[in-house]
């Protein structure tokens, strides 16, 4: 890759249903198969160096960064949705002219050659923004990927929005992106917290671009497994048992 690459790994989450058994650590200091959850997605980011992964923590930070030394972090608080965590990496980055990975600390499935294809596709096509999708047959609490009349990026609807038919559709967002730096500091000034929630979500930034004209791509560049998160210990216990069977090679 020839385009300067940083990435933006979120991990300020406090994994509030993930707390039992007396266990009370951020979401990303879980362990899966031995290691954390945040360990398993750093080292599918290892063809970019450590310098150019940044954190973001919130959640019993000292934790995170005590684990993580190696890693420059910035700070999310109060923890205001995804949106605002790439607002609160902004100013470490502001500078930086190229482009960026935004990718979850607690997806360990997601391999470095779904990273890896969603920025070839990115840069190959010269968009202001490209996410990564999935298919998955089965039913999941993911974002629908709304295409235009052309077959085009046209918006995301989140699952608990879609209407029945929209709810059919089974290309989903995974939630992992690229943008081109300037695009992005662009976008990230439109968000608003018109939700339930009064979060900034990070779904209206390319929506937002793609009104005002600019490319948006999606790259199928994970399977329905790869995509999963870990939010439950169900979640947690479902992931572990994918990382022991690749360990087995099934």
């Amino acid at each position: 890759m020839t385009e300067p690459i940083k990435a933006i790994v979120l991990a300020a989450g406090k994994g509030t249903r993930l707390h039992t058994e007396g266990v009370d650590l951020p979401k990303v200091l879980r362990v899966a198969a031995g290691r954390p959850l945040l360990e398993h997605v750093l080292d599918e980011l290892s063809f970019l160096p450590a310098r150019d992964i940044l954190l973001v923590v919130g959640y019993e930070a000292d934790k995170v960064t005590a684990a993580f030394p190696g890693y420059s972090r910035v700070y999310q608080s109060p923890q205001l949705g995804t949106g605002h965590a790439v607002q609160c990496a902004e100013g470490a980055l502001k500078d930086f002219e190229g482009h960026i990975l935004i990718c979850y600390g607690d997806m360990p499935l997601l391999p470095r050659s779904a990273y890896e294809t969603l920025i070839r596709e990115h840069l190959a096509q010269g968009n202001a923004c490209t996410l990564m999708a999935g298919v998955a047959n089965q039913p999941l609490p993911y974002g629908r990927v709304i295409r235009d009349a052309d077959g085009g990026f046209a918006r995301i609807v989140e699952d608990k929005d879609c209407t029945p038919e929209e709810r059919e559709i089974k290309e989903l967002n995974v939630g992992v992106y690229v943008f081109e730096a300037r695009q992005l500091w662009r976008a990230l000034t439109t968000l608003r917290p018109n939700n339930v929630q009064g979060e900034y979500y990070l779904t209206d930034a390319p929506v937002w671009l793609v009104r005002q004209g600019e490319k948006v791509g999606v790259s199928a560049a994970c399977t329905a497994e790869e995509m999963l998160g870990v939010n439950t210990v169900e979640q947690l216990r479902q992931v572990e048992e994918y990382i022991e069977k690749r360990r087995k090679g099934e």
